[in-house]
């Protein structure tokens, strides 16, 4: 059984290529940092993680390189993921020594099975005793409360930072899926590039992800006129610079990675069993993820699908919800993780 024992506190992460979140059985969501590591070149020594490191980014010298180590939902760098989920599972139990939980590890539902074994071979260097995997769809429509478990369709739409995740759920398994590696840092992305293209400035992505949040829309919301000062450095003077963009010219930007999210959605939908799919014209499609929060992500597949969307409660803590609901009741939930190296 899962709990706390002389090992430690057995552990569910949610590990995201923007965040990383810790749930711990009986306690729920104790942890919420960016996955994000600073590491001296030199040396090889972890300067920082997570807030710490990510207030770095852009910001550090030559000898120091503030990285995040997933990429698209999937270890880019092993040796400092491992360092990285090693601190977060000493920062749980308080740095003791002995601590070696059993870890529930939340995996997008494309990636190979080398990129898993990945996944299991860092969190058992990280300290683990043991690794189980679940995927990302199934843990964020736990975590959003659909009843996976009965024989009715569920459809999940997960935007995370690297990823965007569709799958259709039915008793306890997933009927049928589709991923894309577009999520969040893609939509930073195409703002960097627009505003580069367009006005010849280059910005960074703490500073895309701002002007995003503020007036970046997925459909016509009707803050067209909004306006957000950017700087940045102009490319032709090489000095600093700022401009004003609108909320109309950052929808724009946004418009590619967002037709693949809604394309994602469409073949999941094609692939679809007809009973299901009428489930899912009665039930809704949920949105979970950190890009469920963009504006008008709801409208605009609800436009182009002609379905029912809605975006779930908390969506950015949905998978590591959903992950640690299957610690609480392990005995029943187990049949939905993938693999174990216990």
């Amino acid at each position: 059984m899962f709990g706390t024992s002389a090992f430690g506190k057995d552990i569910a992460v949610d590990l995201g290529t923007a965040n990383t979140l810790v749930y711990v059985k009986g306690e729920g969501i104790v942890l919420n940092e960016p996955s994000v590591v600073a590491v001296n070149t030199i040396t090889n020594a972890i300067i920082a993680v997570g807030e710490e490191a990510k207030r770095m980014v852009g910001r550090t010298p030559a000898h120091i390189v503030a990285t995040r180590p997933l990429r698209d939902g999937v270890i880019a760098e092993f040796d400092v993921t491992e360092k990285m989920m090693r601190y977060f599972i000493q920062k749980v139990h308080q740095r003791r020594s002995i601590a070696r939980p059993r870890v529930i590890v939340s995996v997008p539902s494309g990636i190979t099975g080398v990129e898993q074994r990945a996944v299991e071979e860092a969190t058992i260097q990280a300290g683990a005793r043991a690794a189980f995997i679940i995927e990302e769809p199934m843990a964020a429509a736990i975590g959003a409360g659909l009843p996976v478990h009965e024989p009715i369709g569920n459809m999940i739409v997960d935007i995370g930072g690297g990823t965007t995740e569709v799958a259709v759920i039915s008793l306890g398994g997933i009927v049928t899926s589709q991923s894309a590696r577009v999520g969040g840092d893609e939509m930073d992305n195409a703002i960097i590039n627009y505003i580069k293209r367009d006005y010849q400035l280059l910005i960074g992505e703490r500073s895309a992800e701002i002007v995003k949040f503020k007036l970046g829309s997925a459909f016509d919301v009707g803050n067209d006129d909004e306006e957000e000062e950017i700087r940045g450095r102009d490319l032709a003077s090489g000095l600093p610079k700022t401009i004003v963009v609108t909320g109309e010219e950052i929808r724009q930007s946004l418009e590619e990675p967002m037709s693949v999210v809604v394309q994602v959605v469409k073949d999941a939908l094609d692939k679809t069993p007809p009973e299901l799919a009428s489930d899912i014209m009665e039930q809704g499609i949920i949105l979970a993820g950190g890009g469920a929060l963009l504006k008008g992500v709801e409208e605009r597949i609800r436009n182009d699908t002609g379905m029912p969307v809605h975006t779930a409660k908390d969506p950015l803590l949905c998978v590591a919800m959903g992950s640690g609901k299957c610690l609480e009741e392990f005995d029943i939930m187990k049949k939905v993780l993938i693999s174990s190296t216990s």
